[in-house]
């Protein structure tokens, strides 16, 4: 009997082995070479199809891993000397159903299709074509084996739909000069086929890939029969031209301020295949009057505001020029390259006389940038950037004399990149190194740094099928300059070496250099079963910079972080998904004082109605804030518990809603904040949809910053702030066709904050929270409402000690752009743009909705109005192998 049993359980996990090694092995398709190319219809009736046979057989992903699908899928490929075909039979046994609804290139909505192409068969990088069952086309990058797309990444291909009584069908025509490939005699590429199914919200593929797979990329199956294809050289040259028109408040005796202005500028994006692995992209004079403005933002911190890149030619493919600094929490944006230093507004603002007028440019011209990137066949990442920025200048006139005065220098930006992968991408190693040089020929700009270098180094090793992961990253900075200059940066939001309570640094008046340097590492478990976790420790020395061409908020730090998580892949219950985690962590300054603590328990699910909700409960320690008091000693900052909960209503339906509720309480109520949300997007027609995502919030902080005076020593005055605001933001998408569309963007923002019960901080670091301050009282302290200031008499003997500035303010804007884009040839563009801004603030300190929309209805709007139109022009070679 006990025989017998266990020939059944060895029987068991033998058929176990069995499934799961069908499921793990790597698929292979064959494709073959066509001296008849298919015509690209979306019909897939060309006889030359017949050449190969279909591949099918496809996979869930999600929900059910491993599971069949709904619907069956089929796919062929051919090939020729300059196109990769791709076929795609969609089977749909609801064809009326099939979910078709046009937007914006890359942003695809409804049922998909995907191909996946590894030529570099580095297990590592992926190019992605897809296409919506609309026609809209969708491409991206995959890169170190993971699928979070670079989809700013552009191709040029051809891609057709249609659908039939089984479903719907794509047929692609991918020009091989869109890929990167050694030059051999036969080739393997790494091939993935993905399908979203919209209505069942399935994930389809042929070569499957369980969701707890820690890899992607290298999960990928094989195409075969690929043979002496040659790789080329293609040259995209891209002229664009300019015209714009302003309108805005024309001001009395001010000849800047006319009322009007138009221009006409020209300019050149061009592409060019150095060898057959590296691209060089370059722009001269480039305009991004087409871009969308940045969100209104009111900042009462010490640090400097984070804003997207979103200018095309410095987010395309900036995936290999990245070099975060951190992997989360408060340093999650910290990285060696944040382009939008580069045509930046200028530093310098000069004083005017009360006659006097300034015309100031909003932003540095770029002259010229351009980056070279690619990875070779031995498995060399590459990239490098190089901007310049002219000497820019103001204009200051009295209306009758008129004078120049630099704004800004002449600088240089410059930026180097590379990894190399071995054992086929398991292991990498990598560095970067950037360098800014400006050439400073105005006084009035010493306090610019003349020179900033920063670098690093970074290693990545995976092993047990990259489940587990180590990650080691080391970088440093080198600034140089005036001595006025090192003075600036000592005493800035980054590190405030003049705190007079830090031990371990100090202002150095004769400096003409800093140096600093950070670091990163990280054990991770990722994939193969429920559980993923993440340890990481990371530092950044008192003297680390890098916002000349990086960003940093601060440095003089060391943090822990620990991270675990738990999935649930399968539906089961209510959910379709279940994700549970809890972080926690510790932050020390280079003295070795503690400086903060945390924890955090969070959770996102879906449920089997597709409803979903993300919550997450997050718990701040006392903490030390060592820039709250902009140069003074360190604040001790009670501790807080946060709140956060979103909720999502079915995305399949034509109208979904969304709503986010986000609550902070301190201790001893030294604060507190209230955020309320909502998001409602409705599609009226597969081709129209709208959204409007308004927004609320109202805080208190007992202890908000105003002013340092000096008064027997410097004071730090703060006091209690109530502010609250609102803002909405509202787009329509009006898609013609995949090549013509329609955008508006309109955000109305108001913020009012209210300052009462100034107080001076007397022991800013005392165990008793009420001894950290002293509340004026009225033998103290006196306002003076026609003048906006408070009087303060400290030793009460009748005589004015100092005076402070009523802080009370509100700020109002609107920003909005409606954009008109017509691709009336592949690559090639018009741009039809009116954009209007108005900005405007006031002292009164309080907010009232209907108020303070009719102050900002009443500030001149100013307009612009932009066509631009651009013409692609390629010429192509073979390439030269490198």
């Amino acid at each position: 009997m006990t025989g017998n049993l266990n020939k059944k359980i060895l029987l068991i996990l033998l058929l176990s082995l069995l499934i799961s090694g069908l499921f793990a092995q790597k698929r292979t398709y064959h494709t073959q070479r066509t001296d008849l190319p298919p015509i690209i219809d979306g019909s897939l009736n060309d006889e030359v199809w017949s050449k190969v046979e279909w591949g099918a057989d496809f996979k869930q992903r999600e929900p059910h891993s491993g599971a069949g699908p709904s619907q069956k899928t089929a796919f062929k490929i051919l090939y020729d000397d300059n196109n990769l075909y791709v076929g795609v039979k969609l089977f749909d046994n609801d064809p009326e159903n099939i979910e078709k609804r046009l937007t914006k290139r890359d942003q695809l909505d409804g049922d998909q299709i995907f191909i996946g192409i590894d030529s570099y068969d580095d297990n590592r990088t992926a190019f992605v074509f897809g296409v919506s069952a609309a026609g809209v086309q969708s491409d991206m990058m995959l890169a170190n084996d993971n699928s979070n797309a670079d989809a700013n990444w552009n191709a040029v291909y051809r891609v057709k739909v249609s659908t039939d009584e089984e479903g719907w069908n794509a047929e692609f025509s991918i020009p091989l000069s869109e890929l990167r490939f050694a030059k051999l005699e036969e080739l393997v590429w790494g091939l993935q086929v993905f399908r979203v199914i919209f209505k069942t919200q399935e994930n389809v593929i042929w070569q499957f890939v369980p969701q707890d797979s820690p890899g992607w990329v290298s999960q990928f199956g094989d195409l075969v029969g690929l043979n002496h294809i040659e790789p080329k050289l293609n040259t995209e040259i891209i002229p664009y031209t300019v015209m714009k028109m302003l309108r805005f408040e024309k001001e009395i005796g001010n000849p800047y301020a006319t009322g009007k202005d138009e221009k006409i500028t020209m300019g050149v994006d061009g592409k060019v295949s150095i060898t057959n692995d590296l691209t060089l992209n370059f722009t001269i004079n480039p305009d991004f009057g087409q871009v969308e403005a940045d969100p209104s933002v009111v900042n009462l911190t010490a640090f400097e505001s984070f804003f997207e890149e979103k200018r095309p030619f410095f987010i395309e493919g900036n995936n290999i020029f990245s070099f975060p600094l951190a992997n989360g929490g408060p340093f999650q944006r910290d990285n060696l390259l944040y382009t939008r230093r580069i045509g930046r507004n200028p530093h310098y603002e000069p004083d005017i006389m009360d006659d006097e007028y300034l015309k100031m440019p909003n932003f540095t011209n770029i002259l010229a940038a351009f980056k070279l990137s690619g990875k070779t066949k031995r498995g060399v990442s590459i990239g490098v950037m190089e901007s310049m920025t002219p000497r820019t200048f103001a204009r200051i006139s009295d209306g009758n004399n008129e004078r120049k005065e630099a704004v800004e220098p002449f600088t240089n930006y410059f930026l180097s990149r590379f990894q190399k992968d071995f054992n086929e991408g398991t292991t990498t190693i990598g560095g970067m190194l950037s360098a800014t040089n400006r050439k400073i020929e105005d006084q009035t700009l010493n306090y610019l740094p003349k020179s900033a270098y920063s670098g690093g180094v970074d290693l990545n090793h995976t092993w047990k099928n990259r489940t587990y992961s180590i990650a080691l990253r080391s970088f440093f900075s080198l600034v140089n300059g005036s001595e006025e200059s090192m003075i600036e940066l000592q005493e800035s939001s980054v590190r405030y070496f003049q705190r007079p309570d830090a031990t371990h640094i100090e202002i150095d008046s004769t400096r003409t250099h800093l140096m600093g340097h950070g670091g990163i590492f990280q054990f991770s478990k990722s994939g193969d079963g429920h559980v993923s976790y993440t340890f990481f420790v990371n530092w950044r020395s008192p003297g680390l910079d890098v916002n000349d061409l990086g960003y940093i908020q601060r440095g003089d730090e060391i943090q822990q972080v620990g991270w675990i998580s738990y999935r649930w892949f399968e539906p089961f219950g209510i959910f379709r998904r279940l994700n549970v985690d809890m972080a926690q962590w510790l932050g020390w300054d280079f003295s070795g004082r503690r400086i903060y603590q945390g924890q955090n328990l969070g959770a996102n699910a879906q449920f089997k109605n597709y409803w979903s909700i993300f919550g997450n409960i997050n718990r701040e320690g006392e903490s030390l804030a060592r820039t709250e008091l902009r140069g003074g000693p360190s604040l001790k900052i009670p501790g807080t518990f946060q709140s956060f909960i979103n909720i999502q209503s079915d995305s399949r339906k034509k109208l979904n809603l969304g709503m986010n509720v986000n609550i902070t309480r301190g201790d001893f109520a030294f604060n507190s904040r209230t955020q309320f949300g909502l998001s409602l997007t409705y599609r009226a027609t597969d081709a129209f949809k709208i959204s409007l995502n308004p927004s609320y919030s109202k805080a208190f902080n007992e202890l908000q910053y105003i002013e340092t005076v000096d008064y027997n020593g410097d004071q730090f005055i703060v006091g209690e702030i109530n502010s609250e605001s609102f803002s909405t933001a509202l787009r329509f998408d009006y898609t013609l066709s995949p090549e013509f569309s329609i955008q508006y963007y309109g955000q109305p923002f108001v913020f009012a904050a209210n300052y009462s019960n100034l107080k001076k901080i007397t022991s800013s670091k005392a165990d008793a929270y009420a001894d950290r301050f002293h509340l004026f009282n009225s033998d103290e302290i006196s306002y003076d409402a026609d003048d906006e200031v408070y009087s303060i008499d400290e030793n009460m003997d009748g005589n004015i000690d100092y005076r402070v500035d009523n802080p009370n303010f509100n700020f109002f804007q609107f920003r909005s752009n409606l954009v008109a884009r017509w691709e009336y040839m592949p690559g090639s563009n018009i741009y039809l743009v009116w954009a209007q801004g108005r900005t405007g603030d006031n002292s009164k300190g309080y907010y009232n909705f209907r108020n303070d929309f009719e102050d900002l209805s009443k500030v001149y709007p100013e307009n612009i109005f932009l066509l631009k139109f651009s013409f692609r022009i390629v010429y192509g070679r073979k390439r030269k192998h490198s």
